[in-house]
This record gives C-alpha cells, structure tokens and sequence, in this order.
C-alpha cells in the first residue's frame, strides 16, 4: 500500500502547473497556474503531487511542464 506514504516519500521532481483549464474536472481550485509542484510519484499517465490543499492528488500530466 505504497500511496499511504506518499505524503512523507522523498520528492522524485518537480513540475510547475501549466494550466488548470480542465475538460471534464474542477482543479482550478487545488491547482495554480505558475506555481511548483513536487512529484510524489507517477504513472504513464498520471503525476501525484501534494496540491494546494495539502494532500496527494492525482493529475494528467498535460496539466505541468517540468522544471
């Protein structure tokens, strides 16, 4: 049960948000355009990242560029 610790793991990179204009979900409200994120873990198509309400999330990566 790797993502129970995810929260504490070293940070693999960072990524910064490109944008939050999002299909189909609402991250406007856990992400901010511009600001540096640090990847806790990834998948091919995923990033999770600690986002602005303080937990792990789960995003697209075509949301961040890396830094």
């Amino acid at each position: 049960m790797l993502h129970l610790d995810w929260e504490n793991r070293e940070t693999i990179k960072q990524v910064k948000c490109i944008h939050d204009n999002a299909a189909k979900y609402v991250v406007n409200n856990v992400l901010t355009v511009g600001k540096t994120y640090d990847v806790k873990n990834e998948t091919d198509e995923f990033i999770f990242i600690i986002d602005n309400s303080g937990k792990v999330g789960g995003f697209y990566k075509d949301y961040f560029e890396e830094v």
